[in-house]
């Protein structure tokens, strides 16, 4: 008997308060319209890259020349952000590299991108000239 009475005097109370599901749906589509907005301005959120595509450059030719990622790290600078004017790690360097050859593997993946950025801002992607076929190669 006491724990109906009990149930009863908090249950409107608990109708009152804001259910959490609603608050959550409420912050992400806050988030959502932010991270719209602020693409549409051509920013994007995260850190910025520690190895830049000069740092790359350099190191395609240093590998292309047969020197190894333990032997250019120590010539490389990070030119901004937290760790300016240190080195970047081997395995940052590495993951460029991963990261490079991904992109040169597949790039059609960076046009998608960009249309889709270009849609995003109302523009319209115009035509591309068709990827030669595989079996012509």
């Amino acid at each position: 008997m006491l724990a109906d009475h009990d149930r009863s005097q908090r249950q409107p109370l608990y109708r009152c308060s804001p259910r959490p599901e609603t608050e959550r749906e409420n912050i992400r589509e806050s988030t959502l319209e932010g991270l719209d907005t602020a693409a549409r301005k051509g920013k994007h959120g995260g850190r910025p890259p520690v190895i830049t595509d000069d740092m790359l450059h350099t190191v395609l030719r240093r590998r292309a020349g047969g020197e190894s990622v333990e032997q250019i790290q120590p010539d490389l600078i990070i030119p901004t952000g937290k760790r300016k004017g240190h080195n970047p790690s081997v395995a940052s360097i590495y993951r460029a590299l991963a990261e490079h050859a991904k992109r040169e593997a597949y790039p059609a993946i960076d046009q998608a991108h960009a249309d889709f950025a270009a849609l995003q801002v109302g523009e319209v992607p115009g035509p591309r000239p068709a990827f030669p076929d595989r079996a012509s190669l």
